[in-house]
């Protein structure tokens, strides 16, 4: 148990930034806090202490803000960061070296008394307001995006984006170590898929206007400005497109 903490411990100091000292971890960390609350009560839940487990969970998430249900698996080094909101079903499993951030779910799909919640591989980080519904795997090395809702497996090495959540598969594996800001994009499915749809139209209607001559009616034979959404440019959509 004590070689538990300390590799808890380790983990947020390896993982967060803003951690300058082990003691400032063990005091001010409620993540730390929730999951060291977790395994005491783990710990009676599997020796038949159902209650004293159940209350300790209880007590934990009055002062955490965290509820994982005492029958819950977590694996060492799991870290939730800022911890507020997070919930953790009874069946879920959670492997090791897994980054959870606030207001994530792992919850269940079905009122049968089986296993009905995720089990998550290991070193996946699961991005703010996440949910992770029914008995369903998310693989080793995996990132689920803020806000994606995951109802189906991930294969190991993926990431999922959106409602309900799409899984990509990468193309060449991740590099051990990642320029600065590389490792935390996401894709934006609809977004690259929108941009490219408003280009493929924008090139369309400039050789329409090119070859025809849109005149709209117009008596002085002048084209006829066209109110149209352009696509972004560097990422910014202009303004003037947009009646707001």
């Amino acid at each position: 148990m004590l070689s538990t903490l300390r590799h808890d411990l380790r983990t947020v100091k390896e993982r967060d930034p803003a951690a300058r000292s082990t003691l400032e971890i063990a005091l001010c960390y409620p993540g730390v806090h929730a999951v060291w609350g977790h395994r005491i009560s783990h710990w009676l839940w599997t020796r038949d202490l159902r209650l004293p487990g159940r209350v300790v969970a209880t007590l934990t998430r009055m002062l955490t803000g965290v509820e994982i249900h005492p029958a819950a698996t977590l694996g060492p080094g799991v870290f939730i960061d800022h911890a507020t909101g997070v919930v953790i079903g009874e069946t879920a499993e959670v492997g090791a070296d897994v980054t959870i951030y606030h207001g994530v779910t792992l919850g269940g799909t079905s009122l049968e008394p089986t296993k009905r919640h995720p089990t998550i591989g290991d070193r996946v980080i699961i991005g703010a307001g996440a949910k992770v519904l029914g008995n369903i795997t998310v693989g080793s090395d995996s990132r689920i995006g803020a806000n994606a809702v995951v109802v189906r497996p991930v294969p190991p090495g993926s990431v999922v984006v959106g409602v309900p959540g799409q899984v990509i598969t990468p193309s060449r594996p991740r590099p051990a170590t990642a320029l600065p800001g590389q490792d935390d994009v996401l894709p934006d499915l609809v977004g690259v898929s929108l941009k490219s749809l408003l280009t493929r139209v924008d090139q369309l209607e400039a050789v329409l206007d090119g070859n025809t001559g849109n005149t709209d009616g117009r008596a002085d034979g002048r084209v006829a400005a066209r109110p149209t959404i352009r696509p972004p440019q560097a990422g910014v959509w202009h303004g003037e497109d947009f009646s707001i």
